[in-house]
């Protein structure tokens, strides 16, 4: 018997795939590798909210937790997929400066607000009023990250690639199995897929589409993630991120001219040089009605859990939230009220 079927190959069951192998737990991972949202990421690990300069609940702690996490997935598997790099608030004017200077100087946010204001000069990028540089920043590969930690679970034949058929599932009194495959526990982590989950499917996951472009800007040679009205994460080669979109009405994957329109309007606002788009992909984010994770137990089944509503955060929220649930049903640690799904009633 395993201890756990994972369901869901994102940021979200990923994450808790690990947490089990640390903790040298039998799993099995089922999903369609398509890595729904996380695919199609920016992966910015930051742990500022740059458009309100707040931090959300325990982001510094959080901070301090993925980087050995993702670091040791890593070298386990012999990739680089985790780009420190500084992230660059473009300052639009005097006043956004001032903004600034006050927000570093909350208790908080000191450790993740330089308050020397920038001057680098970048071909293409104007910024006559300069910089803010956010501490500790950087980027996951997501795609490369997904696809590398695929194999390994598949080498350990702990991936099963596959629609997941939720009538196929057997709730047992200690137990669950699926197609012939019996643990003592179940973890959803479908992302914007909890809406076919017939278990949790009452919860306010509504998602939001998000889109990015993909351009090519021979000269520009940033070396930061440039940050105004939508970011640039430099890629190499000249290619670079563009992103992203917020829809809260299409919830499909499809990308749409209107997104493409608003992002060359505030890419155009950020930068001043040729650029050609070479792509375009869109994404649902698994975002809740009050901006917090979903993290729990079933009220009625002791078996199924849920990890989901990550949001914009994944990459952030991922790790610990994978171990607040772990701990949850392992050694019966309460799961912060915050993020627990039991705010929310049936």
């Amino acid at each position: 018997m395993k201890d756990f079927i994972i369901v869901g190959g994102g940021l979200a069951g990923i994450s808790f795939a690990e947490t089990c192998f640390l903790n040298n737990k039998e799993f099995v991972v089922i999903t369609q590798t398509s890595g729904g949202a996380t695919t199609v990421a920016g992966g910015v690990y930051n742990p500022v909210i740059l458009k309100r300069l707040n931090l959300p609940m325990d982001a510094a702690a959080h901070m301090q937790f993925i980087m050995p996490f993702y670091r040791y997935i890593g070298q386990r598997l012999g990739v680089s997929f985790m780009h420190d790099i500084p992230v660059y608030r473009k300052f639009a004017s005097v006043e956004e400066q001032n903004n600034w200077f006050q927000a570093a100087d909350k208790p908080a946010l000191e450790p993740f607000l330089d308050t020397d204001v920038k001057h680098t000069t970048y071909n293409g990028l104007p910024a006559p009023y300069g910089f803010g540089r956010v501490i500790g920043t950087g980027y996951m590969d997501t795609v490369l990250f997904l696809k590398k930690y695929y194999n390994f679970l598949a080498e350990q034949s702990k991936l099963s690639v596959e629609n997941f058929d939720y009538s196929e599932l057997k709730l047992n009194p200690n137990s669950v199995s699926y197609k012939g495959i019996e643990a003592r526990h179940i973890v959803f982590a479908e992302g914007f897929g909890l809406r076919n989950n017939p278990y949790f499917n009452y919860l306010p996951l509504n998602g939001t589409k998000g889109e990015l472009l993909l351009i090519k800007a021979p000269g520009l040679n940033l070396d930061i993630i440039a940050k105004g009205n939508v970011f640039m994460i430099p890629l190499g080669n000249d290619i670079y991120k563009v992103g992203a979109t917020y829809e809260w009405e299409d919830k499909t994957t499809v990308p749409t001219e209107k997104a493409r329109a608003e992002l060359v309007e505030k890419l155009e606002e950020l930068i001043a040089c040729p650029y050609e788009i070479i792509g375009q992909t869109a994404g649902i984010r698994p975002t809740v009605t009050d901006r917090k994770p979903l993290v729990g137990t079933h009220h009625k089944y002791n078996n199924i859990h849920l990890l989901n509503g990550l949001g914009t955060r994944g990459v952030m929220l991922g790790p610990p939230m994978a171990k607040h649930l772990f701990d949850s049903i392992e050694n019966a640690v309460p799961i912060p009220k915050e993020v627990n799904l039991s705010r929310f009633k049936v």
